[in-house]
């Protein structure tokens, strides 16, 4: 029946529209088979190289990305980070043969919302897609009981820098542009001593040992800014 501008069907179900990247042809249409015989998924495109895949995912801002981690000769946690610039939207998720714990915590780190295995059943690849464009997380069971423990060490390790007072930042921005002591409490006008307690709780938060090494861990996080030069 032709639209007259008045009904619309409010049961329709939304469409998840996928982007896959493989360079295995074969595989990449097999999936896009698998995926398209559900209801609510569309593949939307098949690339095989890093600047196709570029192109493809502007052009059809998907709802979804699978990306292999080698494709060719590129990295897919590169091609990851470009499609996190270019297509911020699109939920990214690594599948692919690659399981070593290094690739991925990088693939998480670059932007990926979940990480699977090529051997996950079809039915777990399903639902991961549904899963990402919900904007959930999605790994793979057997390498996240292997990567917890990391995932735990790296949490209690983390330097605590969003408890810095403003004041303390005020301190780390000062210590970052060379000043002494001295020199800091009479900018801020307080005492020396005061500046010797804000840079003790400065390095119990970053966790570092030294002035250096919590100047250096606050330019790695970015804490320091554009404000840290002098």
């Amino acid at each position: 029946m032709p639209y007259d501008g008045l009904c619309l069907d409010t049961n329709r179900t939304t469409v998840v529209t996928v982007l896959v990247v493989d360079d295995h042809a074969t595989f990449a249409e097999a999936l896009r088979h698998v995926l398209s015989a559900e209801d609510d998924i569309e593949v939307v495109a098949i690339a095989t190289e890093v600047g196709e895949a570029e192109r493809a995912a502007q052009a059809t801002r998907p709802d979804v990305a699978l990306v292999d981690h080698r494709i060719g000769l590129d990295d897919g946690v590169e091609l990851v980070r470009a499609l996190q610039r270019c297509v911020p939207a699109t939920k990214l998720v690594m599948l692919t043969a690659t399981d070593d714990d290094t690739t991925v915590l990088e693939a998480l780190e670059a932007g990926c919302a979940g990480y699977l295995l090529k051997d996950s059943p079809l039915e777990v690849v399903v639902a991961a897609v549904r899963s990402a464009a919900r904007g959930d997380a999605v790994i793979h069971p057997a390498l996240l009981a292997r990567l917890l423990p990391r995932f735990r060490e790296r949490e209690q390790s983390a330097p605590r820098a969003g408890l810095l007072t403003d004041r303390e930042l005020a301190v780390l921005r000062l210590l970052a542009g060379g000043r002494p002591n001295a020199a800091i409490a009479s900018e801020l006008l307080i005492s020396v001593n005061t500046v010797r307690n804000h840079v003790q709780n400065i390095l119990t938060k970053l966790g570092a040992h030294s002035k250096l090494e919590a100047v250096a861990k606050a330019r790695d996080s970015g804490l320091l800014g554009p404000l840290a030069r002098s």
